[in-house]
């Protein structure tokens, strides 16, 4: 399997995930699956009365999947995450539209969050009550306005944001956190105006590598970072693990 970073535990308990959807949920510390290492995971997720343990497995070795499917880890997404230099590019003929989100902003960023992340593994796992998907990404996109991220670029049409994009910096890489375009605004190339503009604030903060994780079945999103100088960097299977208690 692959390590663990020095001292992290098997498995973590994750409080924020947990109390938003009710449910003892934690997470599996490891890539790869080993018999003993399997046997150990599920003997803690009974000891801590777990219902959900997500697991993020390489894509690339058989002896974890044939272990995923013997004990009973449900497959509900593709992780890909794609990659480029943060280089000098040319301004987009609609940038000028790019601006930081404002306060009076929230409630459009949060009708598009509602509707616009049904391809993430969540709505994809029969136990997550649809709702409260709908509220994750809505309350991802609050919380990314204050503070979470480091910055959320919108992009105006007419009077309102009609799209957002949330940027993170970690010393020299920047990171796309959430894109989402308004339903009756998409088509409009609004997408690419805002990959553009988190480019640009990348490259303003002395960012070196960009990078965006994205879902394997969100071809749309793909294109579109492909279209803008992305290439594929890797790919990575998640999975959760239901018990019955």
């Amino acid at each position: 399997m692959t390590e663990n970073p020095a001292n992290a535990p098997l498995c973590s308990y994750l409080d924020w995930d947990s109390s938003f959807f009710e449910r003892r949920i934690a997470r599996l510390n490891a890539s790869r699956l080993e018999p003993a290492i399997t046997q150990q995971a599920l003997q803690w997720c009974a000891q801590n009365r777990i219902d959900c343990l997500y697991f993020l497995a390489d894509s690339d070795d058989p002896q974890t999947k044939r272990l995923a499917e013997q004990n009973r880890f449900q497959f509900v997404d593709v992780r890909v995450t794609y990659e480029r230099a943060v280089a000098s590019i040319g301004k987009d003929k609609t940038e000028a539209n790019v601006r930081l989100a404002r306060e009076e902003d929230l409630p459009f960023l949060a009708e598009i969050a509602r509707t616009g992340h049904h391809d993430s593994r969540f709505y994809f796992d029969e136990h997550f009550d649809r709702l409260k998907c709908d509220q994750l990404y809505e309350t991802w996109i609050r919380n990314s306005f204050h503070g979470f991220a480091d910055a959320v670029l919108v992009a105006d049409s007419g009077q309102q944001a009609a799209a957002y994009i949330t940027c993170k910096l970690t010393g020299s890489e920047a990171q796309i956190g959430l894109i989402g375009v308004h339903q009756a605004h998409r088509g409009k190339g609004l997408g690419s105006t805002l990959v553009t503009g988190f480019l640009s604030w990348a490259r303003e903060r002395g960012a070196v590598q960009a990078k965006v994780v994205t879902q394997g079945r969100n071809a749309g999103a793909q294109r579109l970072y492909q279209k803008n100088g992305f290439l594929l960097a890797s790919s990575q299977l998640w999975y959760h693990r239901w018990f019955s208690r």
